[in-house]
């Protein structure tokens, strides 16, 4: 699980980094922070005309103007009332733009990453991360920086308007700011501890719900449920008593914050009285004070929530960012195309690891000419099905290349490489949809008629058929209301689809029942023929006739040949054939 820890400092340069993302929407943020300059001038006006209408006009007994100045703050009011919707319509708005944005370029980056990132990083790590965190972002703009600039604004404007009326008074009223202050401190540092703790906790949260729910088979296969419940509850514990934590904190300092104000409200009343029998301060003014300090403490008590919304925001986006910066991608810089690809397949002494210097592959060097099947086998680990990731560029090579045709896979574009090589897996994955839409992969440039047809050359059209709603059956996530063989014919269709010039089989074969091995074999008749084909398998009599039969131990090859060459050097093929068939007698 991935933690952030708790930072002092905002970083002005990720703050802008953020706002990049508002640059197609910098008329909407620009008519924003206008909208906020226009309501710090507009806020501590209306206390002025009410100071003005108690002390000119009522105490003049000016009537009409009473009425004029009394519309006047009803217009004023209006306007204000208007302003602030369109400025919090308006701010949110731009927070959900942006948000849209980025989900989607991190969408786009995270698709596009080598299959290593997600080798180490959880996929709830992930989901967290698109959508948690991008929605926190949001609040940047929407309870961030513009709301505090907004804020910062109007009690500027205040302070000034009221040291401007009595300068005496100010400092009376405001004597309690320094408390308000060490109270304001105290409790941002409280509640953005709690925040970096609840974020973690979400993110483990996601984490663990996602990998559990993928895996709730094993947990009850295993009778786990208890001890997984055990887990999860003390994760959930912390994420409870992170909330709390900050709970605990709103609870305190707002109820200081009201102290504060009403210890300022009567100073103000105190002091001012007195002048106000002395006839040093109008009656209008104290009015007027005690309206500049409620309007002064209103976004005092938001000030230090709002700072915490935008760091936790920040925080938010660092982790989002630390996606975007992800070099771990594929390097897409090759400009050849694939068309015409005939599938000549060449490993010259191929190096790879997972991880930094331990090679799961070491120097591997065959070739396959257009056309042939190439058989791999090996014990569990030997790295078979790590050969057929590197020739589809899922992960790249340290050492060595590998070419099509005679040229090097890099100097092909990843999307026309991959086009022409078709994978059928061992586990299938069908995403939830019907048969159709997984056998085509909501590709609209694929007909029902393409797909029918390409189900009867490989005869699995009646199979399909005899599905409830034929190619419109409806597949459960992952393919979970069909058997293997069921998954692995409709990923035949699927592969046969794309025409592709070289065709992978991973254990196409194993852990399916006899009438559904039937059909695949028959399946990979049909598809192995006219197209270079490298079939992965543990059933060593699926590969009988192969062209070439290549015996991997450990990553390295070991033995290459033919069934018959490879049975007379009686070495790794024979032992695993011997072994497959002792109790058959055939050898």
């Amino acid at each position: 699980m991935e933690n952030t820890a708790v930072k002092k400092v905002f970083d002005i340069s990720l703050l802008r980094r953020i706002f990049t993302f508002a640059v197609p929407y910098r008329r909407s943020f620009y008519l924003s922070m206008f909208l906020t300059v226009l309501l710090a001038v507009i806020s501590p006006m209306r206390p002025y005309l009410i100071q003005l209408t108690v002390d000119k006009y009522i105490a003049g007994q000016l009537m009409q103007m009473l009425i004029t100045i009394t519309i006047v703050q009803v217009i004023l009011l209006l306007l204000e009332t208007v302003m602030r919707f369109y400025f919090s319509y308006l701010t949110n708005w731009l927070g959900q733009s942006v948000v849209k944005d980025l989900r989607v370029t991190v969408y786009r980056k995270i698709v596009r990453l080598n299959l290593g990132f997600f080798d180490k990083t959880p996929i709830g790590t992930l989901t967290t991360r698109t959508i948690n965190d991008i929605e926190a972002i949001n609040d940047v703009f929407s309870e961030g920086l513009i709301s505090i600039i907004a804020d910062m604004l109007m009690i500027i404007a205040i302070l000034v308007v009221m040291f401007i009326e009595d300068w005496r008074l100010t400092l009376i009223s405001l004597s309690p700011f320094p408390v308000l202050i060490i109270a304001t401190y105290i409790f941002k540092e409280s509640v953005n501890k709690s925040f970096y703790r609840v974020r973690n906790a979400v993110s483990a949260l996601n984490a663990f719900v996602q990998e559990h729910l993928t895996g709730v088979a094993i947990v009850q296969a295993f009778t786990g449920e208890k001890r997984e419940y055990a887990r999860f509850r003390q994760i959930n514990k912390e994420h409870r008593t992170a909330n709390i934590d900050a709970i605990f904190a709103y609870s305190v300092f707002f109820p200081v914050v009201e102290i504060i104000l009403a210890i300022s409200l009567g100073l103000m009343v105190w002091w001012g009285a007195n002048k106000v029998l002395n006839y040093e301060v109008t009656q209008g003014v104290m009015i007027a004070f005690i309206m500049y300090l409620n309007m002064l403490f209103r976004p005092l008590r938001m000030l230090a929530d709002k700072f915490n919304t935008l760091q936790m925001g920040m925080v938010a986006s660092e982790r989002v960012f630390r996606i975007l910066d992800s070099d771990d991608y594929i390097d897409d810089s090759g400009t050849k195309d694939a068309a015409g690809m005939k599938g000549a397949i060449t490993f010259d002494h191929v190096y790879f690891a997972y991880k930094d210097a331990e090679y799961v592959l070491k120097d591997v060097d065959f070739s396959a000419r257009p056309g042939e099947t190439i058989a791999i086998v090996g014990h569990t680990g030997s790295g078979k099905t790590t050969i057929i990731s590197i020739l589809n560029r899922l992960y790249e090579i340290q050492k060595g290349r590998i070419l099509i045709d005679g040229t090097d896979i890099k100097e092909f574009t990843l999307s026309a490489l991959r086009s022409k090589i078709g994978v059928v897996l061992q586990d299938v994955f069908l995403f939830a949809g019907s048969v159709y839409e997984n056998v085509t992969l909501r590709n609209p440039a694929i007909s029902r008629e393409e797909v029918e047809q390409a189900a009867k050359l490989i005869g699995l059209h009646d199979f399909i058929l005899q599905l409830p709603g034929g190619y419109d059956y409806q597949v459960m996530e992952r393919g979970s209301t069909l058997s293997l063989g069921q998954r692995q014919l409709i990923s035949f269709v699927r592969a046969l689809l794309y025409d592709p010039s070289i065709l992978i089989l991973d254990e196409a074969t194993s852990s399916v029942d006899t009438e559904s091995e039937m059909l695949i074999q028959r399946a990979i008749d049909k598809l192995i023929s006219d197209r270079t084909s490298i079939i992965i398998a543990h059933r060593l009599s699926t590969i009988s006739k192969a062209n070439k039969i290549i015996v991997l131990d450990k990553g390295e090859i070991r033995e290459m040949g033919t069934h018959e060459e490879l049975l007379k050097l009686e070495g790794f093929y024979y032992k695993l054939h011997s072994m497959q068939f002792k109790q058959t007698g055939v050898i």
